[in-house]
Parts: structure tokens; sequence; C-alpha cells
């Protein structure tokens, strides 16, 4: 299919899903939802796509006007001017409408759930661990979400060896997938009497926040473990047995929360977190079935792959996979991260760009 032929596929889906919507018949009905996030999600497209094809019609207009012989010399001339201006801008708003038809993650819209694991490094990778949580805690708040802690099991100097956070908002999973990997720091830990620089490392994982009709668990596969909550230290966080953990045998994955006082509450955020997990699993075989010939640079969402590494002496952060370094480590940890987001996704573009080409 041919870029016009596209183009004409949206436009017309677009009217097919405004007829849709004015049925009153719909009102109020799971279609009418499906079809609204569908018409929401189609109109940046649209308002791209129209803005492209009134260009490439002024275009045309401008060339017509340029060539008539019956124009004087004032319209001629800023027609002339027009027609340059406008065909200078015409190959970016090309470049937008391809990446407006860019398949789309289906995920990207959804909230994510955020693991953090520490590493290599013992005590300093936990330490390492906990600023990467108060780091992504941060983002959540320049952005406008939710970040809500799920589960944490802390170290004696107030590190994660893991902690687990839900983030609740708008393209959550879109702008923080990226993030699954290995980080890595280098710095002096404060355990370390001689000055000298260690290297410790923090695992990541961002999962897309399933909904109940994604995967279907049957309780029959679950075993149910209540316990007590507990603090640094061995500390109880409180005196009752609301911390859940839940495993679900056929594969073998296990999700605890233990935040909150409730455990109807913990046990209804364990489930989530169990969805996710296993949501998170089949998107992964699919996504590798499809590219089984080809590893993204960007986003494979391979735990294991080092993707970014702190400095602390050198005050930098460098992301390996778009070879970026950024002299700002100090803004990058209070949460300013778009400039590196921001390479990411265009990095991510770009090389799906270049596999249509």
């Amino acid at each position: 299919m041919n870029l016009e032929e596209s183009l004409d596929r949206v436009l017309h889906r677009q009217e097919e899903l405004s007829s849709l919507l004015s049925d009153p018949d719909l009102a109020g009905t799971d279609k009418f939802i499906e079809y609204s996030k569908e018409y929401s999600t189609l109109q940046p497209v649209v308002d791209v796509v129209t803005a492209f094809r009134q260009a490439q019609e002024e275009l045309g207009d401008l060339a017509e006007m340029i060539t008539d012989a019956d124009s004087d010399k004032e319209m001629h001339d800023l027609a002339e001017a027009e027609f340059l201006e406008l065909k200078e801008r015409l190959p970016d708003l090309e470049r937008q409408v391809h990446v407006m038809l860019l398949p789309k993650d289906e995920a990207d819209a959804r909230n994510a759930i955020l693991e953090i694991r520490a590493g290599t490094g013992g005590d300093e990778a936990a330490l390492f661990a906990a600023d990467l949580y108060r780091m992504y805690q941060r983002y959540a708040e320049t952005r406008g979400w939710k970040f809500e802690n799920l589960d944490v099991t802390e170290n004696e100097l107030g590190g994660f060896r893991e902690v687990t956070a839900s983030i609740t908002g708008t393209n959550v999973f879109a702008r923080m997938k990226f993030e699954s990997g290995v980080h890595r720091v280098q710095r002096v830990p404060v355990t370390e009497s001689s000055g000298r620089i260690h290297t410790s490392a923090a695992t990541v994982a961002v999962l897309p926040e399933a909904e109940d009709v994604d995967v279907d668990i049957n309780v029959n596969d679950l075993r149910v473990d209540t316990y007590r909550a507990q603090g640094a230290g061995g500390q109880h966080v409180n005196t009752t047995d609301s911390a859940i953990r839940i495993t679900h045998i056929p594969t073998g994955v296990v999700v605890q929360c233990q935040d909150g006082r409730s455990q109807h509450k913990n046990k209804a955020k364990a489930m989530t977190m169990l969805r996710s997990k296993l949501y998170d699993t089949e998107r992964q075989r699919i996504d590798q079935e499809r590219s089984s010939d080809r590893k993204s640079q960007v986003g494979s969402g391979d735990r294991s792959e080092r993707i970014r590494t702190y400095n602390y002496p050198q005050g930098r952060v460098t992301d390996h996979r778009i070879q970026l370094t950024l002299h700002k480590l100090d803004r990058f940890l209070v949460g300013e991260m778009d400039e590196i987001i921001e390479a990411l996704l265009a990095a991510d573009q770009a090389e799906k760009l270049a596999e249509i080409a």
C-alpha cells in the first residue's frame, strides 16, 4: 500500500467511526467506549494528514500562479516566495505523516509497573537502586503521574534490595519502556574509607499494566500466602498479617505486596502485578517471534542489557544505546530525564522508518 492509499484509509476510518459514534443505540455500550478510544487515538493522525494534504494543494496552486503569464510581478514574486518556503517545509510534514502511520505499540497508552533490583555491588548497589527509585518518582511528578509504592525490601543503610511501584497517568509505558535493562553507577561508596571509585549496578524492569481482559487467570493456579510486613532491619511496619504473596503455580511467577495495612487492597495490587508480569511475558514472546532475525537497538526490553551509566565523579550520564552523554547528572537524578527519553523515542522512530523505507 502506497502513502496516498494509507492516508485515504485513515481519513475513511475516521469518517466511519464518526458515523458509528452518532448511533444512539450504541451510547453507553462497550463498543461505544472502544470506538471512542480509537477515534481519539486517530484524531492526531488525521490532523497531520490533513495538514500535509493542504500543503500539497497549496503547493500546486502556487505553482500555477508562478507559471501564469497574466499574473503581475508583485503577485508572481509573492507566490514564488511562498512556494519555496512551503516546498522546504513539505518534507518535514511528510516525515510526520510517516511517523504517525508507524505501527503503534498497543501498550504505549497503559500505566506501568516499575521494578528495581540491586545487582552487583552489595550495599552500594542497594543504595543506587534507591537513588533510581527516587529519580523515577520525581520524573513521575514532573509528568503529573501518580507514583505508588507496592513493595520494598530494604537493607540496613536505607538502600533497596528490590522495590516495586505502580505509575499511573497518560502514556506512561510509552515514555518509560526504554528504562528496562541494567543501570550502572560509578562513584565512591559511603562505605568506602579509602575514597576509591566502585562500579555497581541495578536492574530495572518496566511492565505495561495489564487489564482483567488481557490475562485469564485460574484461581486454582494460585497459592496465596499472608505474612507480616517488615521494614529495614526486620522492624515491623504493622502488627497484622496484611502482606500478600501470590505464586502462579504453572509459571512459577511470584509477586508480593506489603504497602498497605489492608490485606484486601494488598491482594488486589498483587493481582495487578501478577497480570502485568504474565501479560509482559506473552508480549515478549510475540515480539521475539515478529523480530527473530533482528534485535532492536532501542527498547529491546532485555533485562540483562547494560543501557546506561551514571558517573558521579565526572557528573555525567551516558545512554549506551544511542551513544548520548549529558554532563548534568545532578539534574537527571532529580527527574529531568526528558532529554534522553526524547532522544530514545526519536531513535526508535528513525529505526522503524528505516525498516519500511
